[in-house]
């Protein structure tokens, strides 16, 4: 084979190779719009009920809010 036959080769297989990461990334993009749809077609995007009751009575009372205190404390006199 000759110089030019070769490189012509190599363009040829750079382009080939180049349209297949093209076409995939193309179709990469598809897939997740479509999944993307479908997820805000399919599932409801109300928050739920009881996540937000317990987060709502959640409250932190004096001994622990004590011990966290104490424990920084504790951490912050170690580390001089």
């Amino acid at each position: 084979m000759t110089p030019s036959q070769l490189l012509l080769e190599g363009v040829e297989l750079m382009l080939f190779g180049i349209g297949f990461v093209f076409a995939f990334l193309v179709l990469l993009i598809l897939c997740i719009r479509l999944m993307s749809y479908l997820t805000g077609r399919f599932v409801s995007e109300q928050p739920l009920k009881v996540a937000a009751a317990q987060a709502a009575s959640a409250e932190t009372d004096a001994d622990t809010i004590a011990a966290i205190q104490a424990a920084i404390h504790q951490h912050r006199a170690r580390r001089g």
